[in-house]
């Protein structure tokens, strides 16, 4: 008996978060094995492809590639942004991480509209996108509607590779040089340094250096502080400007000295990323993040069984709990103009760490460190058991079985046999 056809239009083969996003979803829906799954190819911004070329436990998706669309799927999924959204399928889900902010364009929410079904990321997303409504207007500019969400909504976490991303109790399963810094004690940043001002970059990088300054400058034996960071690409411009942007910062000090911010630029594999979090001197991480649509780096960290400190607000506090973690607390502003575009739109609101709290918080993980590894410990307990890849896996067959309607089956027709009449 034939599956029905699932086609997925997703940039799985990029270097990108929602590249990785989709690999995962095709790997679960794969695994399922109810369906005929085949992938759309798309590109993600300026991200490099050849990723699963490049990464031999991902070259089986290739098989799976579908050169391009000619028949009308059975069920139709892109991984996009919703403005995308186009139902193509027979029955049509949407799938996006969602939204780092209070609100997003109106085309976001027709391109939901246009599909069956829609999966997110986040809980913060999800809310989001269901408490928003526009006024619909005709060509002499009279209310005639509202536009809201008006299809199912359901959130898909991002789970979490438990064979990948995991405790390392033996410190010779490290091979990870980081013998260049000298300090023992370092806080881990993991992200992308954004368009916009000091402070209004969506992961707030250049403010958390700030931070990171003011509370151990002039001190003796600081700690230091690693990014994890680049501009999109990993590239020598990239690594120029980001250092650049950290000179820039520390010009502002004048005398002062200040403790060390070392820069790691360069590609590394998950294995040895799983290596980065576990290393001895990476102590705790740290995220002053304005929005998040989910947050992955924050959920591996986690197994490392380290101390994670995050803004109080978005979608990484569905899996970074308060009573195991710290949550930096803060308020909602304005987006900046540095930092708006289409879809982060300057009257919509993202979060800002609290000065006071957020310089608290880097001398209290150092001066009282021992104190969270307890804490910790849980938060990986609770990656490891609600968040991981197997858990998103067996969600999103809960979904599928729920809402995929049965599609027409073509059939052998088989005559009954009949004697021929004799005369």
């Amino acid at each position: 008996m034939s599956k029905p056809v699932f086609v997925i239009s997703c940039p799985f083969d990029t270097y990108s978060g929602y590249g990785a996003r989709a690999r995962d979803i095709a790997k679960a829906i794969i695994e399922l094995d109810k369906y005929d799954v085949k992938l759309l190819p798309q590109r993600w911004g300026d991200t490099p492809g050849g990723f699963c070329n490049d990464h031999d436990e991902w070259k089986f998706l290739h098989k799976h590639t579908l050169p391009n669309l000619q028949n009308k799927p059975d069920i139709w999924m892109q991984i996009t942004i919703p403005s995308e959204f186009q139902p193509v399928g027979k029955y049509n889900i949407g799938c996006t991480a969602g939204i780092e902010s209070t609100g997003c364009d109106v085309s976001w929410i027709e391109g939901l509209n246009r599909m069956n079904m829609n999966w997110t990321s986040s809980k913060h997303s999800k809310q989001v996108f269901e408490s928003l409504k526009f006024e619909q207007r005709d060509n002499n500019k009279q209310i005639v509607g509202t536009i809201k969400s008006e299809k199912p909504l359901h959130v898909v976490f991002e789970g979490v590779n438990l064979d990948v991303y995991k405790h390392l109790p033996n410190k010779n399963e490290i091979s990870l040089d980081l013998s260049s810094i000298e300090e023992q004690f370092c806080f881990l940043f993991v992200g992308h340094w954004m368009q916009g001002n000091l402070g209004h970059d969506r992961k707030n990088v250049g403010l958390m250096i700030r931070y990171f300054f003011d509370a151990f400058k002039n001190i003796p034996n600081p700690p230091a502080l690693i990014l994890k960071a680049s501009l999109g690409r990993n590239s020598y411009m990239s690594r120029e400007e980001i250092l650049n942007r950290i000179r820039a910062i520390k010009s502002t000090y004048k005398d002062a000295k200040l403790p060390n911010v070392y820069l790691l630029n360069g590609g590394l594999s998950d294995a040895e990323m799983n290596e980065l979090y576990n290393h001895p001197k990476v102590k705790a991480m740290i995220s002053f993040t304005k929005g998040e649509g989910y947050g992955r780096p924050l959920a591996e960290f986690c197994l490392s069984k380290k101390p994670i400190a995050v803004s109080g607000w978005s979608g990484h506090i569905d899996f970074i709990s308060n009573e195991f973690s710290l949550w930096v607390p803060g308020s909602l502003e304005n987006i900046d103009d540095s930092s708006a575009n289409q879809w982060l739109k300057k009257e919509f609101q993202w979060f800002q760490v609290s000065t006071k709290h957020a310089v608290n918080t880097f001398k209290t993980l150092k001066a009282k460190y021992p104190k969270f590894l307890t804490g910790a410990k849980r938060q990986a307990h609770k990656i490891k058991t609600e968040f991981s890849y197997d858990a998103m896996k067996e969600l999103v067959g809960n979904i599928l079985n729920a809402n995929i309607p049965e599609f027409p089956k073509q059939v052998e027709l088989t005559l009954p046999t009949m004697e021929t009449p004799k005369l």
